[in-house]
This record gives structure tokens, C-alpha cells and sequence, in this order.
């Protein structure tokens, strides 16, 4: 049970999701097949004198009082609990936790709160150090810690931040913890629970953003001509990953593989990709020589697809340039969920195994006016019944960083 390399076959033995559309990857994955979009008004907090007032909120019980890394943690756990249920794989669980979470800072209520505490800045850092909860909350590594002790995973937990590549660089990390003979199973999650008021307006302020406010089901736009930005999301994904040999010596059902992943990163703009697209296309074509494959054998590409006018073209490049005159489909599963940032090179790996397992690839919805510049087929609107074995899976981050992973079919 060794791949092309003589590695470990690395299977998926469960999956768990939180998205807009819904709690579990049944609710969510029944959303993206319906074409049903999980954007809406942001209800959170006021939004008034913003530019943009919609987003992928996730609603989660007692959230007026949650910070960003509290739900960030919340639905990392409830989709870690659904993956490792579905695994079956006992507790403790065998094998390391790999965390792709957004970097952590301290907001505006908590900051207010200190400032209040006493004037100047030694008062505020008195009042902070008397506050050990708040350090708890806000400190990078303590969301992996505590992952770790619930779901009693070995050794150090490993938390990565890659931008929007970050979910996508979780599953890496697992795989090739793996593929290596250093761990037997690997719990990798990504997730997000940014949507609030500082990342919006810093999103905002950089024009990436969609403004379409009076119409939120219909702002999400990858690949059509009138896109103009991404709307914000949040949301987490788990992925329990064990070699295929121990997942079939205990008896697991076994969901799919991942069969390779490709890592590039180009060091061009912090927000824009080099214009040659060099990196995107180095990302994709290793992640498929990494699985021993060829162009030709990729049925289907989960798009990065956020609906940017740049990343947009960017992808189109790469796939031209990768998959030559005749690129396979290709959809975007944020034109429903939106952009969820850190998870989503998670939430669309699941997405990825699910498409592969029921032989349906969902669409690109509002998919109205096509952009003859993307000369690729979106799957537009409605989705699409396909015999699909091997998907390619885009994560394109800002920065520059790139990560693709390659997902098959079970044996």
C-alpha cells in the first residue's frame, strides 16, 4: 500500500463541517449541491457606515459575547467532534494535531476594556497581566493546545497561518507527516471566525471586498464579468488522515485519498500574484506529480475562485497553462459559502472528497454574464452529475502563497 514514491496511500476516515449553510457535512454539502448561497446582512454588529455589510456568518450559540478566536475554536471542535466520530478511531487520538487558524490579536472591546482599566500605558499593562483569561484567549498557540487536550491527539500541536492557502497547509502538514512514517493518523482542521468589524474594514480598505449590499445571496461572483470582490466568510473543517493500511486493518470505511500536494510561493505583492502566474502553476503541477499523476487525470478542479477580479484571471491562467486547451471543470464553492479564509482550503478539500463520492460537482452559482476573457467551463449555476476519480483542489493565498492538494477516489 505505497504510492509511486514508495510513501504510505494516506486516507480519509472522516470529515466534519461548519459552513454558512449549515452545522455537519450533510447540511452543508446538501446547500452547495442546491446552489443555496449562506450569504447574508451582517447581524453581528452595526455595519451602517461600512462599505460592505454582508458576509458568511456562521451563527453560533451565545456569539454576541464571543470573540474572533473563541468561535474560531468553537467550530474547529465541532467539526473536529463529526470527523472523529465518523473515523471511528477510538481516543486518545493516534496521531498529531496540524491547526490552520487566522493570526490572533486582541480587538477593539477587550482593548477598550484595558484603556478603561486606568489611564496610560503601565495602567493597561497591569490590568493585562491580571487578566490571565484574556491572554488565554488571544494567544496564537492556545486554541491548538486546547484542541489537543480534548481530543487527547499526540505529541505538540502544530497551528500554521498561510492566509488563505492556511486549511489547505493543515491537510499538507498531515499528509506528509504520514507519508513519512512519522505519525500513523493526523487530525487536521481549519477554520475561521473572522467575521467582524476590524477585519472587514481592513478587507475593505484593500477594494477586495464586494459591495453588492442589497443583494447578498447574489454578491459572490467567481469568474463572471461583473464580479468585483469577495464577501467575508467563516466556518471550520476536519480531516482524520491515516495511512490506508491501518485505516484498513481496523475495519474503517475509507472516504478517499489524498494523493499529493503541491506548495509554491512567489514573494510578489502582498496581495497580488506575479503577473507570470509562475507560482500557481508551480503549486498545481507538482501537487499532481506529487500524486503521480498527469494533467489528464484530474476529472474536476475545486477552484480557489473568490470572485476578485485578479485571482479570478490569475486561476484562468493557471489552468490554461497546466490543463492546455481542453481544462476540465472547474466551480467555485465560495460563489455560495464565501471566502472563509483560513478554512477554506479545508472546507473545499472535504468538498472535494464529497464531489468524488457522489459523482456530483456543484456549481458556480450567479453565474450571469460570462466573462469571455474565462474561457474555462464554471459549471454555471446548477450543478452537474460527472464520473469524477481524481480532483484537484486550489488554495491561492495573499502573499503569495500557494498550496494544491490532489484528491482521489477510495480504492
Amino acid at each position: 500500500m505505497r504510492d509511486h514514491l514508495s510513501r504510505p496511500v494516506v486516507a480519509v476516515t472522516g470529515m466534519g463541517l461548519v459552513t454558512p449553510l449549515g452545522f455537519g457535512v450533510a447540511e452543508s454539502w446538501a446547500g452547495l449541491l442546491a446552489g443555496r448561497s449562506g450569504i447574508q446582512r451582517i447581524t453581528r454588529f452595526p455595519t451602517e457606515h461600512l462599505k460592505t455589510r454582508i458576509a458568511g456568518q456562521v451563527t453560533l450559540p451565545g456569539e454576541e459575547a464571543l470573540a474572533s478566536p473563541e468561535r474560531v475554536e468553537r467550530m474547529a471542535a465541532m467539526a473536529a467532534a463529526e470527523a472523529v466520530e465518523q473515523a471511528g478511531i477510538g481516543g486518545p487520538f493516534p496521531g498529531p494535531l496540524f491547526l490552520g487558524m487566522p493570526p490572533v490579536e486582541v480587538e477593539w472591546p477587550q482593548r477598550l476594556a484595558l484603556a478603561r482599566a486606568g489611564a496610560g500605558y503601565p495602567a493597561m499593562v497591569e490590568a493585562a497581566a491580571g487578566q490571565r483569561g484574556l491572554f488565554e484567549t488571544f494567544l496564537f498557540g492556545g486554541i491548538g493546545e486546547r484542541l489537543a487536550g480534548r481530543f487527547g491527539t499526540r505529541g505538540v500541536p502544530v497551528s500554521v497561518t498561510t492566509a488563505c492557502a492556511t486549511g489547505a497547509s493543515a491537510i499538507q502538514l498531515g499528509l506528509e507527516a504520514i507519508q513519512r512514517g512519522e505519525a500513523a493518523a493526523a487530525l487536521c482542521i481549519g477554520a475561521e471566525g473572522s467575521v467582524a468589524p476590524e477585519p472587514l474594514v481592513r478587507f475593505s480598505l484593500l477594494s477586495a471586498l464586494s459591495t453588492r449590499n442589497d443583494e447578498p445571496e447574489r454578491a459572490s461572483r467567481p469568474f463572471e464579468k461583473t464580479r468585483e470582490g469577495f464577501v467575508l466568510s467563516e466556518g471550520a473543517a476536519a480531516l482524520v488522515l491515516e495511512s490506508l493500511e491501518s485505516a484498513q486493518a481496523r475495519g474503517a470505511e475509507v472516504l478517499g485519498l489524498v494523493l499529493g500536494a503541491g506548495e509554491r510561493a512567489d514573494n510578489f505583492h502582498r496581495t497580488r500574484s506575479n503577473p507570470d502566474g509562475g507560482a500557481i502553476i508551480g503549486a498545481m503541477r507538482t501537487a499532481i506529480a506529487d500524486a503521480g499523476l498527469q494533467a489528464g487525470d484530474i476529472s474536476y478542479v475545486n477552484a480557489h475562485g473568490t470572485g476578485t477580479p485578479e485571482n479570478d484571471k490569475m486561476e484562468t491562467l493557471g489552468m490554461r497553462a497546466v490543463f492546455g486547451e481542453a481544462p476540465p471543470p472547474i466551480s467555485s464553492n465560495k460563489s455560495m459559502i464565501g471566502h472563509t479564509l483560513s478554512a477554506a482550503g479545508a472546507i473545499e478539500a472535504v468538498a472535494s472528497l464529497l464531489t468524488i463520492r457522489d459523482g456530483m460537482l456543484p456549481p458556480t452559482i450567479n453565474h450571469e454574464v460570462p466573462d469571455p476573457a474565462v474561457a474555462l467551463d464554471v459549471v454555471p449555476n446548477v450543478a452537474r452529475a460527472a464520473k469524477v476519480e481524481r480532483v484537484l483542489s486550489n488554495s491561492f493565498g495573499f502573499g503569495g502563497q500557494n498550496v494544491c492538494l490532489v484528491l482521489g477516489a477510495a480504492p
